[in-house]
């Protein structure tokens, strides 16, 4: 738009191109992006996960945990860890303290909870 404004180089009709193009590649971005999103709630011995943009709700007994483990992982000095819950219906999620706030929580409610599914790290 910057070059159509000042110097025009272009005909009309291909800056109205370009920006409808360009448009439409980034609400396809946003979208993918978006469709990403959940929401996770432990509590009441239920996991509830919720996809907003999926319209999609599905709540998980704590009977129903096959398993769940916590990786720490140290990239670039840093230390990550990240907790991964698989259920019945070969349904897994993955969180992550770098990208959850409520990544403790959620850690200590399964310590708590769910202690019986918690696969042990073997040391080597």
């Amino acid at each position: 738009m910057r070059d159509f404004s000042y110097k025009g180089s272009f005909p009309l009709w291909f800056y109205l191109v370009a920006c409808s193009l360009i448009t439409l590649v980034i609400l396809m971005l946003l979208v993918k992006m978006m469709a990403g999103w959940r929401f996770i709630t432990a509590g009441k011995d239920h996991i509830v996960i919720r996809l907003p943009l999926r319209g999609s709700t599905k709540a998980y007994p704590l009977s129903e945990i096959l398993a769940w483990e916590e990786e720490t992982i140290i990239a670039n000095k840093r230390e990550f860890k990240q907790v991964t819950i698989a259920f019945q219906d070969h349904q897994s999620i993955s969180v992550s303290n770098h990208e959850h706030e409520a990544y403790t929580d959620l850690v200590n409610y399964l310590k708590k909870k769910a202690q019986k599914q918690m696969i042990k790290n073997k040391k080597a």
